[in-house]
């Protein structure tokens, strides 16, 4: 498996992209959530999928693995059409779900045990992983520690060492690190890379803008079951974004941006900050290094821009 090197994974890798939807569509009665959905990933990729509450996201994942029926258009998961050999195409992935559906009834050995059994793998070769995915998730010496014993942390990490227990080529993640402390993101993120270094692929959904600028080689934002924009992170915000951000917040902010506004390129408000963006920061700057009552920062911008630009500030429940 290679999981604590970076050997490339073993032969077998598909010679097209790893997974293909094109014009895709789901609706659940008049409600489509899915509306001609296309894109591909190539092996080796991190791929990301953005998007508010209910953009898609999750359904696009079900979709890929042949777990929801489309209503439409064509899919092919590891070179099989997901609509007629979905269970060949599953078995050479690994499914990290948005939450953590570990057996309580077992220990963390057992679950990973367990779970290998459905891949039709002997108990002898799961178990000659399991030390190693125990390693890799950072649970070495947990084997025979009970569900309830563990950490919202440790069960995420066990959830994505069990899904690797088929070693997969491909693996999906539904928000993999929601809920967890900055120490456990971390971890998770440092192993998701070395992942990518031995060459598997992965689909990654997030709310973490900061992890897809990370991890990810190419992401697409969807909303309202539609891809808006793709490229890489840097692509996306070179494409949409002026490269430099002023936040300004507090009283007085808002009075300051109506009078600069015509040196910005554009001006958001939200609640009591004030988003100006420009390609030449140094004119706000200047006026700010004026005595104010307000505070700010100066940074360049980021993916979290670019989203909210394109789906928009307002809550989505």
């Amino acid at each position: 498996m290679a999981l604590n090197g970076a050997a490339a994974h073993p032969a077998g890798r598909p010679a097209g992209p790893v997974l293909e939807m094109s014009d895709v569509h789901k609706a659940y009665g008049e409600r489509e959530v899915v509306r001609g959905v296309s894109f591909s990933i190539a092996p080796g990729e991190c791929y990301g999928l953005l998007g508010p509450n209910g953009a898609g996201k999750t359904t696009s994942l079900r979709l890929a693995l042949g777990l929801t029926e489309p209503a439409s258009g064509r899919i092919r998961l590891l070179g099989h059409d997901v609509l007629t050999d979905a269970r060949r195409a599953r078995r050479g992935v690994g499914v990290v779900p948005q939450m953590d559906n570990l057996d309580p009834d077992f220990t963390v050995s057992e679950n990973l045990l367990v779970y290998g059994r459905y891949f039709g793998e002997s108990d002898a070769a799961i178990a000659g992983r399991i030390p190693q995915l125990l390693d890799f998730a950072g649970l070495a010496g947990r084997g025979n520690t009970r569900i309830q014993e563990l950490s919202g942390g440790m069960k995420r990490r066990l959830t994505m060492a069990r899904a690797l227990v088929n070693d997969p080529q491909v693996i999906f993640m539904d928000e993999p690190t929601t809920g967890l402390d900055p120490q456990a993101r971390h971890l998770i993120w440092e192993r998701l890379k070395t992942l990518v270094a031995q060459g598997r692929t992965l689909l990654l959904t997030t709310h973490f803008m900061d992890e897809a600028e990370r991890l990810c080689t190419r992401l697409a934002i969807m909303d309202e079951g539609r891809i808006i924009a793709e490229g890489s992170p840097r692509e996306l915000i070179a494409r949409h974004i002026e490269p430099d951000v002023i936040e300004a917040f507090g009283d007085g902010a808002a009075d300051w941006a109506r009078a600069v506004a015509s040196r910005a390129s554009r001006v958001e408000v939200a609640g009591e900050t004030v988003f100006c963006y420009t390609a030449d920061a140094r004119p706000l700057l200047a006026d700010l290094d004026q005595s104010r009552d307000f505070r700010y920062l100066h940074r360049p911008a980021n993916l979290e821009d670019v989203f909210l630009k394109l789906t928009g500030r307002d809550l989505r429940d």
